[in-house]
Parts: C-alpha cells; structure tokens; sequence
C-alpha cells in the first residue's frame, strides 16, 4: 500500500472534520423535509438491514486478516466496509426523505402509538429504544473516529492507527450489528401503502 503525501493528508483531514460535522447536521434536517409522492425507496430499510450485516461481517474479516498480519487483504475488508457505510447512508438519507416515520408499537400503520399499543409493545420497546439511542449517537461518533483511523492508516501513522481502532472497531462493529436488530425490531410496523 502505498502512504498519502503530507498535503494530501491535510486536506483529507480538513474533510473529515467537515463531514464529521455535516452529515449529522444534515440527517437530522432531513427529518423535517419530506419529498412527497416517491415510492420506491419504501423497500430501502430492508435492503440498509442487509447491507449493516455484511459491512459487520467485512470488519470481522478485517480483523482475522490482520491478526493473521495479511494487511493487504485487511485494507481490501476495511476498504469494503466503508463503502457499505457510504451506501447504508445515501439509503437511510433517501428512505427518511421519502417515507413516512416509523414508530415502534404503532400496529396499526396511524403514524402514532397509543396507549394500548404501548402495552402490546411492552417491556420490547424498552430493548428497542435504547438499541436505537446507542446506535444513533455510536454513529454519529464514529464517522471521525473510523475516518481518522484510515487516515492514520493510509499515511503510515501506524501506531496511531492501532490506538485508534482499539475502540474505533468495536462501535464500528456494534453500530453495524445493532443497524439490523433494530430493523428487525421495527419491521413488523413498516406501513408500505
């Protein structure tokens, strides 16, 4: 592999940070606009469920190819995965703009959950939303943490990058795998009219 150039380096941190602030900022305006009348990005949360799975599954090769200190193939895993988690994102960003809000409990496809609802839900809602908090702000936390790490990688701090990952790839990790629990959580109440 060969290492960025110190010029290069700079201005990919620059855009780190900057998407580190920007693609936050902009998930969380998305939930306020909705682009009526588009239908075809309902199927989406299924299609991001399987996508969190397989970039879980390309971290864990990540991880044996470097215990195994094949740092090629490592790099080909890690290289995987982000681009599944830049999918997962224009996907997410697409379906959210597109789709009505999903709530957890609400049966009846209403757009809200009431109070018998909140009880056929449950003691599930509890496990739901707090596999949710954790997973949105994990998220949030780890586009600069994961972005750094590469960087670190890719400009030869690898003793940086090693310090990094040691908590940048469980949340990595965590984030992908709870992505598909949560859907599984939540798909009984998509409402796809």
């Amino acid at each position: 592999m060969e290492y960025l150039d110190q010029n290069k380096a700079k201005k990919l941190k620059g855009i780190i940070i900057l998407l580190s602030v920007l693609i936050p900022l902009a998930v969380a305006a998305m939930f306020g606009l909705k682009i009526e009348g588009i239908k075809e990005f309902r199927s989406f949360p299924s299609i991001y469920a399987v996508i969190n799975g397989l970039t879980a599954l390309c971290l864990i090769a990540a991880f044996i190819a470097i215990k195994k200190k094949n740092v090629s193939l490592h790099f080909t895993w890690i290289r995987i995965a982000l681009f599944l988690s830049s999918l997962f994102l224009i996907m997410y960003v697409l379906y959210h703009l597109t789709s009505p809000t999903t709530y957890y409990g609400d049966s009846n496809g209403d757009g809200k959950v009431d109070i018998l609802e909140k009880v056929q839900a449950g003691l599930s809602a509890i496990v739901y939303y707090f596999l949710l908090v954790t997973h949105v702000i994990l998220s949030i936390l780890v586009v600069p943490l994961v972005l750094f790490a590469y960087l670190f990688a890719r400009t030869g701090q690898i003793e940086r990058h090693r310090k990094w990952v040691r908590f940048t790839f469980p949340i990595w990790l965590y984030v992908a795998l709870t992505g598909v629990i949560i859907y599984f959580l939540i798909s009984p109440y998509y409402q796809f009219v």
